[in-house]
């Protein structure tokens, strides 16, 4: 682990050392301003200030990089951003990650028969580049690795309650499966028609359809916490999708979106490509009422999605809001609502997330609530509880960390945190009344991102639009 960790920080570092000899921006207007709010200076000089600073986003010439979730996603304008930026002559090239190393005990006084323990690294990459394609044009490039499989394994990690996804043959049930190292390879590109109006198309192998909010890993409320939700598999889920196109129209603070895409999920072997069937669908649309909103709903039909469950087809529906506020140079709070449901084999299985996280300069303290209805089928139960009832379960996660040290624009981040689990009285024998689990870990991510070259700064305030 300590080579992985290893390799990740100076992998990290070469980024950033690349970054500053590869910065050729120019900020005449800006060597010696004073920190104050963006959306003023937007407002006075208009929506070129964006594109000559090379801030935009990846979907429109419009509209700013603060905007872009996953996929085509949108957050909130507001949002900080934790990268690397390196500007060419032609194409401005990011770099995003985050890298856990943890302890990680499901169960920590052992009421149950579920609990598990691990040390681990869940972990993500993410390499992404942007051009200008003549006055109306943006084509961008998104690349996503995960090197789960080989810190994580193949059989993910603990996570009370948590399902979704297949190993060796059986359901996963009280683990998260690992991220694919292949998670996205998607190419997009948008054109201007009118004023304040888009056109864009993203193609992925794999890549993720217009369906759900941004996932878990993109949300600035849940940077801090190592688990994926125990709704994962009712909402964001199908961010790794081998073969997705998506189309999207977009007006001022408006998007609507459709995708064809592969229903199934990843299989067991995580270094392969899956085969592409865009046998699935789905519609989302997106406002943003302001710059501290971002609001969706979508649905999507997909087909087949399990693998243990071939001739199960579900119709997923989802809804969210993210609210994004700065509070100073380093700080701010974000709060993520997400409504997601599942209906398949005659029944409706909603979830509720609510998740928050408060950083204050270089402590963060964060929490998250999950209600989610999960049957006896899904939890591989389903000789021990005929019928296939369902179970109502409840899990609140309170956390925090600190920054140790920023070296070279990357933070060493230590934290720790505990999840309430309140068990369902038919599942008590399984897991006890109230499972507890505890973690703790050593988190490196880039610093909150500063533009700046060798010549001149410019404070992140500056360009948090």
């Amino acid at each position: 682990m300590k080579n992985y960790i290893t390799l990740f920080g100076v992998l990290m570092l070469a980024v950033n050392v690349n970054a500053q000899q590869m910065d050729h921006m120019q900020h005449d207007n800006t060597k010696n301003a004073k920190p104050h709010d963006h959306a003023k200076m937007m407002a006075a000089m208009g929506n070129d200030t964006t594109r000559h600073m090379g801030m935009s986003s990846q979907f429109s010439l419009d509209l700013p990089m603060n905007r872009d979730g996953s996929g085509t996603s949108w957050v909130p304008d507001e949002t900080p951003m934790y990268m690397y930026m390196v500007h060419g002559k032609k194409w401005m090239h990011m770099f995003h990650g985050s890298f856990f190393a943890r302890y990680n005990k499901q169960d920590l006084f052992n009421k149950g028969q579920r609990g598990d323990s691990k040390f681990d690294v869940p972990n993500w990459f993410m390499y992404m580049a942007q051009r200008k394609v003549g006055s109306n044009g943006l084509f961008a490039v998104n690349t996503m690795f995960s090197f789960d499989p080989f810190t994580v394994g193949a059989g993910g990690y603990p996570l009370l309650y948590q399902t979704g996804e297949s190993y060796k043959g059986n359901k996963l049930v009280d683990r998260q499966h690992p991220h694919d190292l292949f998670a996205e390879l998607s190419v997009a590109y948008t054109h201007r028609v009118a004023k304040n109006t888009d056109i864009s198309l993203s193609v992925g192998m794999p890549g993720e359809p217009a369906l759900g909010p941004p996932v878990f890993m993109h949300r600035i409320s849940a940077m801090n916490n190592p688990d994926a939700p125990l709704s994962h598999h009712y909402a964001d889920a199908t961010h790794i999708t081998f073969g997705t196109a998506t189309l999207g129209l977009r007006y001022k603070n408006v998007k609507l979106e459709g995708s064809v895409f592969t229903g199934r999920e990843p299989d067991e072997h995580r270094y392969d490509f899956d085969k592409p069937r865009f046998n699935s669908y789905s519609v989302r649309l997106s406002v943003n009422p302001s710059r501290e909103w971002a609001l969706q709903v979508s649905n999507g039909w997909l087909h087949s999605p399990e693998e243990a469950e071939p001739q199960d087809n579900v119709n997923r529906f989802t809804a969210s809001a993210i609210h994004t506020k700065m509070l100073g140079n380093n700080s701010y709070v974000a709060t993520t609502l997400v409504y997601g449901q599942n209906r398949h084999h005659g029944k409706t299985q909603p979830a509720i997330l609510l998740e928050n996280s408060l950083q204050l300069k270089k402590t963060a303290i964060y929490s998250r609530y999950e209600y989610v209805q999960k049957d006896a089928g899904e939890m591989d139960l389903d000789a021990v509880f005929p019928g296939d009832p369902n179970f109502n379960i409840n899990a609140i996660t309170l956390g925090a960390n600190r920054i140790l040290t920023t070296v070279k624009q990357t933070n060493l981040t230590l934290g720790l945190q505990a999840t309430l689990n309140a068990s369902p009285k038919a599942l008590r024998p399984l897991y006890g009344d109230a499972p507890v689990g505890f973690q703790v870990y050593l988190r490196i991510t880039p610093s909150l991102m500063k533009m700046g070259g060798a010549k001149h700064k410019v404070d992140h305030d500056m360009m948090d639009m």
